[in-house]
């Protein structure tokens, strides 16, 4: 047995990077999943813009609430990066190995990012519908992750797992439009490189941060409409909200989101919300990938240091 050094590489990096975005922009983000989450007439509204859902917080005193949920959002954040960082990089060198070829197109690409973006969700789909009802807790008065989950029968902490599933197209979107751009940029850098154990090649900060803008961007705006509709369904049994029971059970399903969101505020609400949404996901998505591409040289390098500490160990790992 061999280790995947490569792929452990990618999925440490993306997860430290992850980790790293989600923590500096969790404000914001409650901001935005608050604001998507309210489905009114645009005269009823109660935040009309994320500032609303600021300066709310500003007013009642309780600005540290926009970062309830922050943990769990946090241990989702670096799991589920780490998974699909493994699984994303691990089925693109399986698919080289078994057609020979030196690069992997465009659909082979969006194949294995989605299939690591589905074995992500199965496994942390608890985590994200529990920080999602806490971000739309009332403020201050967060449940906690447990009591979040523990309230609800243990198929509602799965709580849009067919829309989550079907939104494994947006990280599919995102990360083969930024392989194959990083592709591009890197075409000769690769070209001249000869010795195939030495660490990758890595984007500068700044093509990073900018090839992860526009990677994202593209891939949230063709995605969105189902992004709001996952919000609202997670968000079903919020504090604030005064919906009835019945209209809270028929909008955890997709078609209910899609109705609700029709009959109060028509074909424009599938896109109510999506300039925050690109405010929050682009700055993320940016400042994980500059992360990521920084230190992915250094986590290549304890890679191999713990695969040499291992070989010399166990020798048979080694001529396995």
């Amino acid at each position: 047995m061999q280790l995947d050094l490569e792929s452990l590489s990618e999925a440490t990096s993306g997860a430290i990077g992850s980790l790293v975005s989600t923590t500096v922009l969790y404000p914001l983000d409650t901001c935005k999943t608050k604001y998507q989450a309210e489905v009114q007439a645009k005269h009823q509204r109660k935040y009309r813009g994320i500032s609303d859902v600021l300066w709310e917080a500003i007013a009642k005193r309780q600005v540290l609430s926009l970062c309830q949920g922050l943990g769990t959002k946090n241990v989702q954040s670096f799991v589920s990066s780490f998974i699909y960082f493994y699984g994303y990089s691990y089925f693109k060198r399986l698919y080289l190995i078994r057609s020979g070829n030196k690069n992997i197109g465009t659909v082979a690409n969006l194949i294995a990012a989605t299939a690591a973006g589905v074995c992500t969700i199965l496994i942390t789909q608890p985590l994200d519908t529990a920080a999602s009802r806490m971000q739309t807790s009332e403020f201050g008065k967060s449940k906690g992750f447990w009591k979040s989950l523990s309230e609800g029968t243990w198929s509602e902490a799965f709580d849009g797992l067919a829309i989550s599933i079907l939104l494994t197209s947006n990280p599919s979107i995102q990360y083969t439009a930024f392989d194959q751009l990083k592709q591009r940029i890197l075409k000769d850098k690769m070209s001249k490189k000869t010795d195939t154990k030495s660490s990758p090649e890595a984007l500068s900060s700044f093509s990073a941060f900018m090839l992860g803008a526009v990677s994202k961007c593209a891939a949230t705006c063709l995605t969105y409409p189902a992004i709001r509709c996952k919000v609202m369904i997670q968000a079903a049994d919020s504090d604030d909200d005064k919906r009835t029971e019945a209209e809270r059970k028929a909008q955890r399903t997709i078609s209910g989101a899609l109705y609700t969101i029709w009959r109060r505020e028509g074909l424009l609400g599938y896109f109510n919300g999506l300039q925050a949404q690109i405010l929050k996901t682009v700055l993320s998505s940016a400042l994980l990938m500059m992360v990521k591409e920084k230190i992915t040289k250094s986590s290549w390098i304890l890679m191999l240091m713990i695969g040499r500490l291992l070989s010399v160990k166990h020798p048979k790992l080694k001529a396995a």
